[in-house]
């Protein structure tokens, strides 16, 4: 039997019993569905939390009383426990790191900011040293970024993102207008590069003021994020964290033998724990739906025995005119294989969409690669094929003379 007759007998075939093949597919759709939208959102992910993580520089450090990364109550009571990092830790490695190219420090709250009658939302108010900026990878977009001056003055001058020239100054240039944080005037002298949204999160609702103003403001009792950029090789880059860690150490009076009692992460431990994260999650809601695969091929199987036993007579008809063993097998093998593939395309669009959405709705990163949607269609195709198997070979053994005699 040609091929062509086959697809066309398979389309015929499930034409005709059009709700049945709909039912049919509803497992396959939502299995190659889930597994789309998951490895989309995932690689989205991915590639935004590499992109972020990265844009700091393979080659910029912090050091930190905390981790960024806390798994248990216990691990957070421990960190708890330890002296905050002060401006004069930050100091200390600015001026003895000579393998660092650029030290900085930050501190940050929420809160709210007030300009022209207007008032925003839960506003990122960061206090930054004049480095903090390049450091942080923004660009100033209008205007100019911090000086020295600005840190040693304590200066009341503000850097602040789009959302706050949008919402509460969209008319005329917002270099030189006043804001107010927590009733504090403020005078703007840049504005940040737009950003966009992250799950949902803007992430250009924000103002930078001179970290030593943030601190005469709201006081010397938060621990600093200190960033260091050593600039060179990995060699330099190892020897400047040991130059840090080694000055933390004493400042702090850690005894030898003695743990560290701050913090000192790179790009690469981050990545390494979100790799470990999604790999994880991914590995589960895949599983979910492999399941979902299996449960369509079991329906696609039992729905192919049931044509079997129904197209007895016309197996019967075609095999007494000369149809052989391997020309039914194919026939029904291809009935099943399209079928599935029919599903993996829906699911395939399903999961598209549904991950845009998603992006659409909450900002999640989602990217579709090539490969996930071949990756779909392929074991698709496949599942229908392997299930599709034991009825067409029950069809293929089918006696002609007792498939005659058959009344269906």
């Amino acid at each position: 039997m040609q091929l062509i007759e086959a697809f066309r007998l398979a389309l015929q075939s499930l034409w005709a019993n059009k709700l049945r093949s709909i039912l049919t597919l509803i497992g396959v759709v939502m299995g190659v569905a889930a597994l789309i939208t998951v490895i989309t959102l995932v690689n989205g992910t991915n590639q935004y939390v590499a992109t972020k993580l990265t844009s700091y520089g393979a080659d910029v450090f912090t050091i930190s009383r905390m981790s960024d990364v806390i798994l248990t109550p216990e691990e957070y009571l421990k960190y708890q426990k330890r002296k905050i990092l002060r401006f004069e830790d930050y100091q200390a490695i600015r001026d003895g790191c000579t393998d660092c190219s650029e030290v900085g420090a930050l501190l940050s709250k929420s809160t709210n900011v007030v300009a022209n009658g207007k008032s925003s939302n839960n506003t990122e108010i960061r206090g930054y040293t004049w480095t903090m900026m390049s450091l942080n990878n923004i660009n100033v977009a209008v205007g100019r970024g911090f000086t020295p001056a600005d840190d040693e003055h304590a200066t009341k001058n503000v850097i602040v993102g789009y959302d706050i020239v949008d919402n509460l100054l969209p008319d005329g240039d917002p270099i030189g207008r006043e804001i107010r944080v927590d009733g504090i005037p403020y005078t703007i002298i840049g504005v940040g590069e737009r950003q966009g949204k992250t799950l949902g999160q803007s992430q250009d609702n924000w103002a930078a003021i001179p970290l030593v103003t943030y601190q005469e403001v709201y006081g010397q009792n938060d621990s600093l994020d200190i960033y260091a950029r050593a600039g060179g090789n990995s060699e330099i880059m190892e020897r400047a964290k040991d130059q840090v860690r080694a000055m933390m150490r004493a400042r702090r009076h850690n005894a030898p033998g003695q743990p560290d009692d701050f913090e000192v992460n790179t790009n690469d431990t981050f990545l390494d724990l979100w790799k470990q994260i999604s790999s994880l999650f991914e590995s589960v809601t895949l599983g979910l739906a492999s399941i979902s695969l299996v449960v369509g091929g079991v329906v696609i199987m039992n729905i192919m025995l049931v044509a079997v036993t129904e197209r007895t007579r016309e197996i019967g008809v075609r095999k007494a005119l000369g149809a052989k063993q391997r020309d039914v097998l194919m026939q029904f093998l291809i009935e099943s294989g399209f079928m599935s593939l029919v599903g993996g395309m829906i699911g395939v669009m399903c999961g598209v969409s549904v991950g845009k959405l998603i992006t659409l709705i909450s900002g999640w990163p989602a990217t579709v690669p090539l490969w996930a949607i071949l990756l779909g269609l392929f074991l698709a195709t496949a599942v229908g094929v392997f299930f599709g198997v034991y009825p067409a070979s029950k069809a293929a053994q089918l006696d002609p003379v007792a498939a005659l005699r058959s009344e269906m």
